[in-house]
């Protein structure tokens, strides 16, 4: 290389000069005065004749490359922004390792392309397109029978990784069978909320009377059988006529949604239509249902209609009373009916809770039974023909609710004895269950005696049936007369869902009960109940019920933790 006119070779060029254009690069490298004869026979315009400079280092044009041209490099020079970071250090390092000559663990079609790169890449592209970008793999609600073998790749490459996708996939489709039944119980939500909207503003005028006399009486109201015309089908609901001082619309009306509390689409206040009779007299009209004589007539001029979806048939007072035979002749599936339908009440009853509402009078007379639609086909043979088939249940009454200032008052509640000076209205939930149980078992007692036994003193439950023992040792525990040995509603019902569904006493006389067993009794379970569905549906035995419902319910949010809990105090005397 030429020396400069001062006798020093040319100075190497900065760092900066690195990231300027190649033309400014060449002026600095050609000499300032340039002999006459090496100039001639060229013109000044033609300088791409001239040799070009030799090759900037690899590692150095890496790194402009990797950087922007535009804007000023305070950026090179400080510390980078953090779009900057993820660009200079998500270069994998079997790759850095590679350039200086180590070998690569990464193929060369997945290895990011530097060179390809434009000079004009921003540091706000995404990051993924500088190197290699794997996608999460799907989790099991996702997994379908189509999915694709690509997806399920990265799923398989463990023997742990596989038990836990196929146990996800049984989790997310009982929740997803769960649902859709769910749905066929209760009809779509944006249906029932059209129907409120249309029935909204309007009265008897737009509705069909379809019988004269209630097809049920409560304890608080007359529900009668009317018809009404929407979107080109005619649908049947329940007008809801309330008894004196029974009014409860302004609770019932912010409970929100649930398969065992009565809903209501509609509400006007009107005349009593002549066409519709009342039983009874006059007189046995105007009494209220605690017996008292009300200060104004029993049909009042003007009184409150309320509509609803579920048309009741019969009360669960009016299905204890015609049962004493069924009892007797089939123990086993009146009492695990009994358990279903107690089941049912605890259901809803924890929804009331939620809402820190408690029902404040929870006796047969104000349980309701609907029928359910479309009962499966093992329901509609024997069973149907002996009255076991399972009904629907709804709390309806509600003029006694009380707002609760804790959710859970089971261990807080009153003790036995301010409970025998209250009234019954205001005894807790798990006292009125307790009493239910005997009542639905047809064994006479009142809440009054039931305060006046001892612990362990309670009347006599007779062993009919498996369920027996198991209905009579919850009973106990729900009129214990130490509310901190009182179990809740929500233990109630996970006792009753052991009752019903297991795991029963046996696998524990053969087997150490630990958290391990338990949780491989729930895995097995579940997939065999996803067989019990799909070879139903194969075998058209029909769509499922009400009590597959209440089966998924239980098996989608069981738990080891929970069943050892509950069987502890089932099977613990």
């Amino acid at each position: 290389m030429p020396d400069t006119p001062g006798g020093h070779p040319p100075r190497p060029p900065s760092s900066a000069l690195i990231y300027s254009n190649v033309g400014e690069l060449r002026a600095h490298l050609v000499p300032r005065k340039a002999n006459r004869g090496e100039a001639a026979g060229r013109s000044p315009s033609q300088p791409n004749r001239d040799p070009l400079p030799p090759p900037l280092p690899k590692k150095q044009l890496q790194r402009a490359e990797s950087l922007p041209e535009q804007g000023p490099s305070q950026h090179c020079r400080g510390n980078p922004t953090p779009q900057a970071s993820s660009i200079l250090y998500s270069i994998p390092l079997p790759h850095l390792q590679h350039e200086k000559g180590a070998p690569s663990s990464i193929p060369p079609q997945d290895r990011p392309s530097w060179g390809s790169k434009k000079k004009s890449q921003s540091l706000g592209e995404p990051v993924a397109r500088s190197g290699p970008h794997k996608a999460p793999p799907p989790s099991p609600a996702e997994l379908t029978f189509r999915t694709a073998d690509g997806g399920l790749g990265q799923l398989l490459e463990s023997s742990a990784g596989v038990c836990g996708v196929v146990l996800g996939c049984q989790a997310a489709t009982l929740a997803r069978l769960s649902a859709r039944i769910q749905e066929q119980l209760m009809g779509p939500e944006e249906r029932q909320q059209l129907l409120e909207a249309e029935l909204a503003g309007k009265g008897w005028a737009a509705l069909s009377i379809l019988d004269r006399e209630p097809c049920c009486e409560s304890g608080d109201a007359w529900y009668f059988r009317v018809g009404f015309a929407f979107e080109q089908t005619h649908l049947v609901f329940a007008a809801k006529v309330p008894k004196p001082c029974c009014t409860s619309l302004g609770v019932q009306s912010s409970l929100g949604v649930h398969c065992s509390i009565q809903r209501l689409i509609g509400r006007f206040t009107n005349h009593l239509l002549q066409e519709l009779v009342l039983p009874g007299s006059p007189e046995e009209q105007s009494q209220s249902p605690s017996g008292e004589k009300p200060a104004y007539p029993a049909t009042p001029r003007a009184l409150q209609v309320l509509i609803s979806p579920e048309v009741p048939y019969q009360t669960l007072a009016d299905f204890v009373k015609k049962s004493h035979g069924l009892h007797r002749t089939s123990p086993g599936h009146y009492e695990r009916l009994a358990c279903l339908l107690l089941l049912q009440v605890c259901m809803g009853l924890e929804h009331l809770r939620v809402q820190n509402v408690g029902q404040g009078d929870l006796r047969p007379e104000n349980l309701l039974l609907v029928q359910c639609p479309c009962p499966p086909q093992s329901q509609q043979g024997k069973e149907a023909s002996l009255g076991l088939a399972l009904p629907r249940l709804l709390i309806s009454s509600f003029f006694k609710a009380k707002d609760k200032q804790r959710p859970c008052s089971t261990s807080q509640e009153q003790d036995w004895t301010k409970g025998l000076a209250a009234p019954p209205s205001l005894m807790a939930d798990e006292l009125n269950v307790g009493i239910l149980i005997y009542q639905l078992l047809h064994v006479d007692i009142s809440l009054e005696n039931a305060l006046g036994f001892r612990s362990n003193r309670l009347p006599e439950i007779p062993s009919l049936s498996i369920y027996s023992t198991g209905l009579k040792r919850l009973a106990m525990l729900l009129l214990h007369r130490d509310p901190c040995k009182r179990v809740s509603i929500e233990q109630a019902r996970s006792i009753l869902q052991v009752l019903l569904w297991g795991p029963r006493q046996e696998l524990f006389a053969r087997s150490k009960k630990t958290l391990t067993l338990l949780r491989n009794w729930v895995e097995v379970k579940r997939a065999l109940l996803l067989l019990k569905f799909a070879e139903n549906s194969a075998g058209a035995v029909g769509s499922p019920g009400l009590e597959e419902w209440l089966c998924c319910q239980y098996f989608k949010e069981v738990t080891e933790h929970t069943l050892y809990q509950v069987t502890q105090a089932l099977y613990t005397s």
